[in-house]
């Protein structure tokens, strides 16, 4: 009877330790895959960044939103414009945007410039303004793809200098 006692109090110590051992190994594995997932996620992001930098450099041309939020360190001199209101592309027409902007420019005698040249600037927002839809606009990436339209617009007609960026100071949407 004592040596059946003994053979099950050794079973059940043998089989308290396969458990625990086999709990430790699932425990290493769980923060080992972690750890390899922190890794590999965040390292990806690092050289995009990077990149993205190299290209902002190679490329000023080219604003992209890295590189817009990069140049709000160093604002230029800005021309506020009138208010525009314009009908939306739809099927229904029901729908209009309201925008008011100000424009940065790279140096402050362009203000000249585009003074004599402000009902052919007002024209281009007009035009680039009423031929997107709401789907275009409503979103953050579609803020940032018309500002980029319109920048490039109105630096085809520009001979003294370059328009760096635009400001929505109004932007309402019914």
């Amino acid at each position: 009877m004592a040596e059946e006692v003994e053979e099950v109090v050794e079973k059940k110590s043998g089989g308290n330790m396969v458990l625990i051992l086999i709990i430790v190994l699932l425990v290493l594995l769980l923060i080992g895959g972690g750890l390899a997932a922190y890794f590999l996620l965040s390292g990806g992001d690092e050289a995009d960044m990077a990149q993205n930098q190299n290209q902002a450099q190679a490329a000023p041309a080219k604003r992209t939103p890295m590189a817009r939020s990069n140049e709000y360190l160093n604002i230029g001199p800005m021309y506020p414009m009138d208010q525009f209101v314009v009908n939306l592309l739809s099927e229904g027409g029901s729908r209009y945007l309201k925008v008011k902007l100000d424009i940065e420019l790279d140096k402050p005698e362009l203000s000249a410039e585009l003074d004599k040249k402000k009902p052919l600037i007002r024209d281009i927002i007009i035009r680039v303004l009423s031929s997107k839809t709401f789907e275009e606009v409503s979103t953050m990436k579609g803020k940032d793809r018309l500002k980029d339209e319109i920048v490039s617009k109105i630096n085809e007609i520009l001979a003294d200098g370059q328009i760096k960026n635009i400001f929505f100071t109004d932007f309402v949407v019914q």
